[in-house]
């Protein structure tokens, strides 16, 4: 109860917060629903086995996105990887912020040797190129699915979380209170999850956006050079098929504007969300946003 008294009085306190988290709420509605949106646009809930109808039409009544290469309506297509887009930044994103709390509280709260050498682990994996790592993880995992992509990611991505979260941890654990709770024999899971955690939820979302954004570009970037998991349709696999067919020459613009302007949208919300996180919780911020 306290934490979600925390969060609503976040979200009351930053606009931009607001509005970001209100994106994101719909963007997810409409990843929820696309089993739905898809089958009455196309016919089928599998992208890869909609209705085909006349190849290269462009946008207009019947097809608001046109249709593609193969005759598959591309609004009905964009839907469906939109949804792909968002869970594998769920599934990488919850991953990557578990993996770091954890690693964060442990390091920060023990201190001593367990920090050195958590921080140390951490910090290599940080200055580590992840992009072609995942290149040529991508090029020998062949017929991944998307929950496996999913952990391909965070597996490089929680070093991020970590790092933030252990530093406002070793600031957190010599305030008064929580030396109070180490009087009266808290244990050290308590204190962690009723006085540490619920001040450190804006830095776990911090960590939570940005994960899951670096994930979803992670993909669209390998989708982009061809390396993507077979067998499902993201945004970057969109991206790509618009550019390796022609798409634009063919007036099939949709196919590669309307994801490029989803992935914007989806970057700037969670940038929103970031920035209005740190307006709450940074004082210094919050006087020169309000300027």
């Amino acid at each position: 109860m306290r934490i979600l008294t925390a969060v609503l009085r976040t979200i009351r306190n930053s606009p931009r917060l607001a509005i970001g988290l209100a994106i994101l709420l719909v963007m997810v509605l409409i990843a929820v629903l696309s089993p739905l949106i898809v089958k009455g646009i196309g016919g089928s809930t599998d992208p890869l086995e909609l209705a085909a109808y006349e190849r290269w039409l462009v946008p207009g009544p019947g097809h608001l996105l046109g249709t593609d290469q193969f005759g598959r309506d591309v609004l009905a297509m964009v839907v469906s990887a939109l949804s792909v887009s968002l869970q594998i930044g769920a599934i990488a994103g919850v991953i990557s912020t578990v993996v770091g709390v954890v690693v964060a509280f442990v390091a920060g709260y023990k201190g001593g040797w367990i920090d050195g050498i958590l921080s140390t682990f951490t910090g290599i994996l940080l200055v580590i190129p992840t992009f072609p790592l995942l290149i040529a993880l991508s090029a020998y995992a062949k017929n991944v699915s998307l929950f496996q992509v999913g952990v391909m990611i965070s597996i490089f991505s929680w070093p991020f979380a970590a790092k933030t979260i252990r530093s406002q941890v070793l600031s957190l654990r010599s305030r008064p209170y929580v030396d109070l709770a180490r009087v009266t024999k808290a244990r050290d899971l308590e204190i962690i999850t009723t006085e540490l955690l619920p001040n450190l939820l804006p830095f776990i979302g911090v960590g939570f956006a940005s994960s899951a954004l670096g994930a979803i570009f992670g993909l669209v970037g390998l989708e982009v050079i061809g390396l993507g998991p077979g067998g499902v349709i993201d945004l970057g696999q969109i991206i790509f098929t618009a550019i390796s067919t022609g798409a634009l020459t063919l007036g099939a613009w949709p196919m590669f504007v309307v994801p490029i302007a989803l992935l914007t949208l989806l970057f700037a919300a969670l940038n929103m969300v970031n920035i209005g996180l740190e307006e709450v919780y940074n004082p210094r911020l919050r006087g020169v946003a309000g300027e």
